[in-house]
């Protein structure tokens, strides 16, 4: 475990390395990685789900009750309802993205992989994506896992993060670098 623990920390990763030990105890941190991404899905996805889990308005008890009835439309349960329920009722939903990010760093280093963050101006076609993941493999010797997001204010290029490190080739940092040059200059 204690390479898991340097790679999380905080509320999130205190939560998601519980989690991840009770579904490697049960042999299911695959089935709760998918659960938990398609929760993440869900959050990027719906406003309102959003702010359930980011506003302090609702109470613990509106918060349980509202995520019992997501769940149960999402077809989650065992480890990973259990798991939510807990966090719901202890106030920590405002956590749950970062927990679920927290999750996924675990599970890539069990499976020996590592995730990478990227982030682009535009939707990277399958071949830019097998590409990008070739050369960070050569890069970084182990297999990486993509996880994209699309950002129009990058204008073009990319944003790459790999654990710690970060990556930034995007079009708005060099225009940035260049406005910063031009100053010095006059």
């Amino acid at each position: 475990m204690n390479g898991e623990d340097s790679i999380v920390s905080g509320v999130a990763g205190r939560y998601a390395t519980a989690l991840f030990d009770l579904a490697k105890e049960a042999k299911e941190i695959d089935k709760v990685a998918e659960e938990l991404a398609s929760l993440g899905k869900l959050i990027d996805d719906s406003a309102d789900f959003r702010r359930l889990v980011r506003s302090p308005a609702f109470s613990a008890t509106q918060q349980t009750r509202a995520l019992g009835a997501i769940l149960d439309k999402a077809g989650v349960g065992g480890t990973t309802r259990n798991f939510l329920m807990v966090v719901a009722r202890n106030r920590r939903l405002f956590a749950l993205p970062d927990m679920i990010r927290a999750y996924a760093r675990l599970v890539a280093e069990h499976r020996g992989e590592v995730a990478a963050e990227v982030v682009s101006a535009h939707k990277l076609t399958a071949a830019q994506e097998k590409s990008l993941a070739a050369a960070l493999k050569s890069s970084f010797g182990k297999s990486v896992n993509l996880s994209t997001k699309v950002d129009g204010a990058l204008l073009g290029g990319l944003v790459v993060r790999v654990g710690s490190r970060m990556i930034d080739t995007s079009l708005r940092t060099k225009l940035n670098s260049l406005r910063l040059a031009m100053k010095e200059v006059g």
